[in-house]
C-alpha cells in the first residue's frame, strides 16, 4: 500500500506502534481488513488468530514439502534476514521443497524453482507446516 520493503514497514511499523492512539490503530485496522496477523505471519494481539501447527524449517525432511507459516518476531529483529526472505520469496504462504537439510549447516530449498540457502539459525526460527502427499 505504501511502497515499502518488508524491512522497511517493520522498522516504520516498530516506531509507529508507540505513537498510536486506539482510535486511529483501529481506523488502521479496519482499512487494512482487520488482519490478523503482521505481513510475516506473526499474531496480532487480540486478533483472535489461532496459528497452525508448524515446525521449523530444520525439521523438514530432504524432499520435504512445507508452505511457510510465520518468520518469528526473533527473526525481524536480525539485521538483514527480512531483506533476504522477501528477496528469496520465502514468505508466509508461498511453498517449497527442502533439497538439503544438515544438522549444524545450511537448509537449501527450492522456491519457484531456485534453490536458495537458508543459514542454520534462520532455518531453526523459520516456522513452516509441513505438507504431506495427502495435502
Amino acid at each position: 500500500m505504501l511502497g515499502l520493503s518488508w524491512a522497511e514497514a517493520h522498522a516504520e511499523a516498530g516506531k509507529w506502534e508507540h505513537v498510536l492512539s486506539p482510535r486511529v490503530e483501529e481506523a488502521m485496522s479496519k482499512l487494512l481488513g482487520q488482519p490478523t496477523t503482521c505481513p510475516h505471519g506473526n499474531p496480532i494481539p487480540g486478533s483472535g488468530y489461532s496459528a497452525p501447527e508448524s515446525v521449523a524449517l530444520t525439521d523438514v525432511e530432504e524432499g520435504g514439502a512445507f508452505v511457510v507459516s510465520r518468520i518469528t518476531e526473533e527473526l525481524e529483529f536480525v539485521d538483514g534476514v527480512l531483506d533476504f526472505l522477501e528477496d528469496s520469496s520465502i514468505c508466509p504462504g508461498n511453498s517449497g521443497i527442502v533439497t538439503s537439510n544438515s544438522a549444524e549447516g545450511p537448509t537449501t530449498v527450492d522456491i519457484d524453482g531456485e534453490a536458495v540457502e537458508i543459514d542454520h539459525y534462520t532455518s531453526e526460527r523459520l516456522l513452516v507446516v509441513p505438507v504431506t502427499a495427502n495435502g
